[in-house]
């Protein structure tokens, strides 16, 4: 026991993450971990004392679906998400990451060809993680993170986009079956790495996720060539160490991913397989799809199959911005799938495909014909322009542009509201047709100078909330670090602390839970607890402020000197007061301090451990 604390923390009203009422309580730290809890600790033992009456305090919270894998080489503090109180992060999800190293070879550049379209991140972005990775293992990569000034703790998975890769290269990886030894030795690479301590493994089915380098352009990521042999195969290795398998299921085949489910998460085939599986939704034009998912997770986690399935919910609206066609939606069409194979950055190649007849032609029928996968509502009065060159149309949805422009083509031209407006419609094809004329034509005019959002779905609040708190569900699916232009999510957890809230302090009590000690022990990582001689990471949380904050008010377009590049991002300050990670302060509200991204704080927390153990128990 240390005679003197480095850190009291007074008079909080504490949730320690076991989903117990809260208390007020004080909370001492010692030596980066939590030294002791309870009422009236002497202040005059603490080298430092905070008074956080009014304010809620929490162990640091888990977001358990990131894309983080490349930021936290360029700013290993991760300040997007330490702001909103993330203190434990997974990577290594969707099949993708850097374990195994830059894997360049044959003239092969994988985190550039997998990345860059699954991911929307530009490649100049890339080629600055992937220059300086000297890694080539597994283990070299855990000692990589160990010796990186690390804010949040990193929890990895083995991807299996890059395990094919690697025993097969890329052209056979997206080409055929791997052969009985590669297929052996992907079996022992990722048994070792689970060895390790890598919290699982990861797979993606999202039937419009493609390789971004020629000559593959036309290929799937390599895990959507994997045979259902091969993948129970690996996933046996995954059961036999009770590690995770993180997975996409197939929107386009539901029969077939609810049989591979059944096939692989339950008790058939041995011990039943932790799996999290994204995404519980409620998508905006398919009202009853949210009630899959519980149906699915209550009969593979029955008493007959007994599962372990969890689905990741997104704890808001989830908004969607493109430029111009540049956002995730485009890859489900044929047409514009064309212009995602393009570099973010390369606007003459996007405008020379785009111009041509063949082109529009596509575009327009794919438009109106939804076909097997559509992720969004099309409906022109749901889609909402951000930024535009014509400043009268900025706020506006599409279908009132359409409609003022279907007006001018009837001669009436005083509906155009200034001089800029009326050129704008008057260089519009007349007649316009098809109301996918409309985008295709903007696109055209203006590519990336027109930002544009809608919703996909979780805009109902009343079901929102009975997916996050379903027992089979696990709040999740930030994305954070993904989709620099296109996705903000990295207020996630907040945002599922604020929907507890509008119920009782109760439901707050079960939402801590569900964002620390729970995906913690599912994941097999030492984190989310306030025990004593747990690592301090803690968070403060001002409920007033919590209370009233706006997430879509409150995201914004930054440029990050790391990635020279823009990126949109969430601003929630004042709502966490404090972050604390091994008890170094690191964000006090408004700012952050100079600990974050200079000292190593977090660390890379591997499963299997006695201490993660000693949590799960």
């Amino acid at each position: 026991m240390h005679d003197t604390w480095q850190l009291l923390i007074r008079n909080a009203l504490v949730f320690d993450g076991t989903g117990n009422p809260p208390r007020c309580e004080d909370v001492a730290v010692a030596g980066g971990r939590i030294s002791a809890r309870g009422t009236s600790l002497d202040p005059a033992r603490a080298a430092r004392v905070i008074d956080a009456s009014g304010r809620w305090l929490m162990p640091g919270l888990l977001d358990i679906h990131t894309h983080l894998d490349l930021e936290v080489e360029l700013a290993p503090g991760l300040p997007e998400s330490v702001r909103h109180g993330t203190t434990t992060v997974v990577v290594g999800n969707c099949s993708l990451g850097t374990a195994f190293g830059a894997q360049r070879r044959n003239g092969e550049d994988p985190i550039l060809d997998c990345f860059a379209r699954v991911e929307n991140i530009p490649k100049s972005v890339l080629r600055k993680v992937v220059d300086r990775i000297d890694w080539t293992t597994t283990g070299g990569f855990l000692e990589h993170l160990a010796g990186l000034p690390l804010g949040p703790n990193v929890v990895p998975l083995i991807p299996h986009s890059m395990l094919r890769i690697e025993v097969m290269g890329t052209a056979a990886a997206v080409s055929r079956e791997p052969t009985a030894a590669e297929l052996e030795r992907m079996r022992a690479l990722l048994d070792t790495a689970l060895q390790q301590g890598y919290a699982g493994f990861s797979t993606d089915a999202i039937p419009f996720h493609y390789l971004s380098n020629a000559p593959h352009t036309d290929k799937r990521v390599p895990t959507q060539h994997a045979s259902l042999g091969e993948l129970r195969g690996l996933l046996k290795v995954v059961r036999e160490h009770d590690r995770v398998w993180q997975c996409t299921p197939d929107a386009s085949d539901r029969v077939a991913t609810f049989l591979r489910f059944f096939l692989t998460s339950g008790r058939l085939f041995g011990r039943p397989l932790k799996t999290s599986a994204l995404t519980a939704v409620d998508l905006t034009h398919e009202r009853r799809t949210w009630k899959l998912f519980p149906l699915i997770t209550g009969l593979l986690n029955s008493k007959l199959l007994d599962g372990r399935i969890h689905f990741q919910v997104l704890a808001t609206p989830f908004r969607m911005y493109a430029e111009g066609m540049i956002c995730p939606i485009f890859e489900e069409f044929e047409s514009s799938r064309q212009l995602m194979a393009c570099d973010i950055e390369d606007a003459d190649a996007r405008r020379t495909i785009m111009a041509t007849d063949a082109f529009g032609e596509l575009f327009v029928r794919e438009w109106h014909d939804a076909g097997a996968v559509s992720t969004f509502n099309r409906d022109l009065g749901a889609l909402h322009v951000e930024r535009c060159p014509v400043a009268e149309w900025q706020g506006e949805a599409f279908g009132a542009i359409y409609r003022r422009l279907c007006e001018y083509q009837a001669g009436n031209t005083a509906v155009a509201r200034s001089p800029a407006e009326a050129e704008a419609l008057a260089s519009f094809p007349s007649p316009i047709g098809r109301e996918g004329a409309l985008l295709l034509h903007l696109a055209r005019r203006y590519d990336r100078d027109l930002r544009w959002w809608f919703t996909v779905a979780n805009d109902r609040p009343e079901v929102l909330e009975q997916l996050l708190f379903h027992p089979h569900m696990l709040p999740g699916f930030n994305d954070s670090g993904a989709h620099l232009i296109n996705l903000a999510f990295f207020d996630g957890n907040l945002l599922t602390l604020q929907i507890a809230q509008r119920r009782s302090l109760g439901q707050v009590a079960r939402a801590v839970r569900r964002l620390t000690r729970e995906p913690a022990e599912f994941f097999g990582v030492d984190a989310g607890r306030l025990d004593a001689g747990a690592q301090a990471d803690i968070v403060l949380v001002d409920p007033e402020a919590l209370r009233s904050y706006d997430t879509d008010a409150n995201r914004r377009m930054v440029y990050r000197d790391i990635f020279a590049h823009e990126q949109l991002v969430n601003r929630s300050d004042g709502v966490v007061t404090g972050v604390f990670i091994a008890g170094e302060q690191v964000w006090d509200g408004h700012d952050f301090t100079p600990a974050l991204g200079t000292r190593q704080l977090g660390r890379p927390l591997t499963a299997g451990t006695a201490a993660a153990r000693r949590t799960a128990a």
